[in-house]
């Protein structure tokens, strides 16, 4: 079947997937997700929203969860071999593969932070908020994102990806050799008013334990389109937010909580339109006054006409009592969105402490493990297998044994727990620091274990950073050494210069002597 025809069946299956996605996206930002239909390239007048929580919802979501799944200063993985394969391994040699692991990771993380990839994952999870799926394609030029518009996909009962079809547009003269000639006159058609560019589209398959896939523009296969990658390394992302059983597709955040939007958007339009209309000053002037109301109108600030105040009236609305009660329900809807869109609010006090802050934006993390969850499994662990497989291929690291190396993702829920465990730890060592003292901290508590699981739970590589227990032992009994050296050399030295000062003693006392014995007998005749 021809990739045009399997896109088309395929999309009616899409078809309330987007409608909602759109819908979702009119709340909160407009510009994103588009009808399956529109082409054009120029920029499109889009209905504004009366409110901003929406957008600034999506963009803070997408912003914590793009720097949870690939933070920028640390790794969001880690290499270490499988005990399990590999059996004992000698601590000299593990250190120095611990040495040659964090090199390949330092290797990648740089390949990551010199490409574009952190702007495209962005942009994806933008969508994946908003409408709940996106496609990613990681090719060998980097990152390309597919909106929902853009691409159907089938899965199994166990919700694997087995087909995937793109639909792009691109300028006819790309592909001009593969399309069959063409009316020297061609009529302008209504459906597609641009006869520069054409659609193509990229039909992807799951045969047994690999990804087959190629182009085709007109029904007519591109030549050298044809391409293939194992399961493991597959270049095809197909993330979603939500998964629900049975269903092709996922559903977004923002869809969680389109009825608080609506309402919000509701309340919001009310209140900005009935201010507008209370800000409205008109004067009115009784039909019987003497009061003209051309003077009035033509009057200066302080200028001084003829007249009876009692003549001249003001047009008031006189809602505020409605006005107060639809803005503090707007404020309550505020406030949920906030807290589902993981914006972070402090309770505006002078004794609102740094411990507070602190708790609140944790447990506004610990809002999407799940979430964290789902993309580790659909995001993180084929974006590293592909990388991985990548930059072997080019030379960038050596070839890993896939059985006696294993990576692990250390970020997105990882991290998470990674925190919760700091925190664990921190309020240990405190709570005895505080009830016991500090100096029980010395006596009960192994020093060289503390300094490795906050460093775990940090993310800090402690390799040749921290100095071990027996470390410091042999430090302090090679300075004892040493000391005890010297002390022994500046007895010896001691000694020397005694024994010394004796042997000269010794010598001139015998050099006396025979001086004595050899002097002459002095003459006593004369």
């Amino acid at each position: 079947m021809k990739a045009k025809e399997r896109y088309d069946q395929l999309q009616g299956d899409r078809s309330s997937f987007l409608t909602a996605a759109r819908r979702a996206s009119d709340l909160t930002l407009p510009y994103l997700i588009r009808d399956d239909n529109e082409y054009t390239g120029s920029m499109r007048t889009l209905v504004t929203p009366w409110q901003s929580v929406g957008a600034k919802g999506v963009v803070t979501l997408a912003s914590k969860l793009m720097l949870a799944l690939l933070p920028p200063q640390t790794s969001f993985f880690k290499l270490q071999a499988d005990e399990a394969e590999m059996g004992e391994i000698d601590p000299q040699i593990r250190t120095e593969m611990d040495l040659s692991f964090a090199k390949i990771e330092r290797t990648i993380m740089s390949e990551l932070a010199a490409s574009h990839d952190r702007v495209t994952v962005h942009q994806a999870l933008k969508h994946l908020v908003v409408g709940g799926n996106a496609l990613i394609y990681m090719g060998k030029e980097g990152l390309k994102l597919y909106p929902l518009n853009r691409y159907v996909v089938d899965r199994d009962g166990n919700g694997n990806v087995i087909e995937i079809v793109t639909r792009e547009r691109i300028a006819k003269s790309l592909v001009e050799k593969y399309l069959p000639k063409q009316d020297p006159n061609p009529v302008m058609s209504d459906n597609n008013p641009s006869e520069d560019e054409i659609d193509i589209y990229t039909h992807v398959k799951r045969e047994n334990n690999r990804y087959v896939w190629h182009q085709e523009v007109e029904g007519v296969i591109i030549e050298k389109s044809l391409s293939k990658a194992p399961v493991e390394t597959n270049p095809w992302l197909v993330l979603r937010f939500n998964t629900v059983d049975g269903e092709e597709y996922g559903r977004g955040r923002v869809e969680e909580f389109i009825g608080d939007l609506k309402s919000l958007e509701a309340l919001s339009q009310a209140l900005v339109e009935g201010s507008a209309a209370a800000a409205k000053v008109i004067f009115t002037v009784s039909p019987s006054a003497t009061t003209k109301p051309q003077s009035l109108a033509q009057a200066g600030n302080g200028a001084i006409i003829q007249g009876r105040p009692d003549d001249i009236g003001v047009v008031q609305v006189g809602k505020t009592a409605d006005f107060r009660t639809a803005y503090e329900m707007a404020m309550g809807l505020e406030k949920r969105l906030a807290d589902a869109f993981l914006i972070m609010q402090v309770r505006n006090s002078e004794r609102t402490t740094a411990e507070e802050v602190r708790m609140t934006q944790m447990e506004l993390d610990q809002q999407l493990g799940g979430i964290y969850s789902l993309l580790t499994v659909e995001f993180l662990v084929p974006y590293l297998n592909r990388k991985l497989s990548i930059a072997q291929k080019n030379g960038s690291i050596p070839k890993l044994p896939d059985k006696l190396v294993k990576p692990t993702i250390v970020a997105g829920v990882n991290a998470l727990g990674r925190g919760q465990d700091r925190e664990a730890l921190v309020m240990f060592i405190t709570t005895i620091a505080q009830t016991m003292g500090p100096e029980a901290i010395m006596k009960h508590i192994n020093q060289d274990e503390y300094i490795k699981r906050l460093a775990a739970s940090l993310g800090v590589d402690v390799l040749n950073l921290t100095v071990s227990m027996q470390e410091q032992q042999a430090e302090e009994q090679k300075q004892m050494q040493q000391a005890q050296e010297m002390e022994m050399t500046k007895q010896a030295g001691s000694f020397a210069a005694t024994e010394q000062k004796a042997i000269d003693s010794e010598n001139d006392r015998i050099v006396q002597e025979q001086q004595a014995q050899n002097q002459p007998v002095p003459n006593q005749t004369g």
